[in-house]
């Protein structure tokens, strides 16, 4: 927990302690930490002066601001309705087959998340996926083995 309120106290002095500044705190923690524990949320609540719900809340709301840990590669396949017509759910299930678990899980090894999200914007080239920050549109069953298979043997 040190660690965290000096990370929480180095991203209060960047961004300042006003409302705010709750969300590029909360993304600077994620970036650092890869999620939002509950003693993190808690100390940005002091540190801002704001309640603890209100900076959950905010949170919760923004998919991209894990409250839960994640594994070391996140992937987030979108959902939205044009990638669902061209093809998502089979994009879904070779992802599935190929890391052994379900979406929302993380494989044991802490290596995978699995998830869906909202619109990633790249409606004309879907289906697409992000994994942390690299995006894969155009998605097919092979190409998808091929990018995990990548991530798989530590080549990415």
């Amino acid at each position: 927990m040190a660690d965290t309120k000096e990370l929480i106290n180095a991203l209060s002095t960047k961004h300042g302690v006003e409302r705010r500044s709750l969300l590029p705190i909360l993304q600077g923690i994620v970036e650092k930490e890869n999620y939002l524990s509950k003693e993190s949320m808690l100390e940005v609540a002091k540190v801002l002066d704001i309640s603890a719900a209100e900076v959950y809340g905010t949170a919760s709301f923004f998919s991209f601001l894990d409250t839960k840990e994640r594994g070391q590669y996140v992937i987030r396949v979108c959902k939205s309705m044009t990638c669902d017509m061209k093809g998502k759910e089979e994009i879904l299930s070779t992802i599935e087959s190929v890391l052994k678990i379900k979406l929302g899980e993380t494989t044991q090894d802490k290596k995978f998340s699995f998830l869906e999200t909202n619109c990633l914007g790249l409606c004309e080239e879907g289906p697409a996926m992000l994994i942390n920050d690299d995006y894969f549109v155009k998605l097919t069953p092979a190409k998808i083995r091929e990018i995990l298979d990548r991530y798989l043997r530590n080549e990415i």
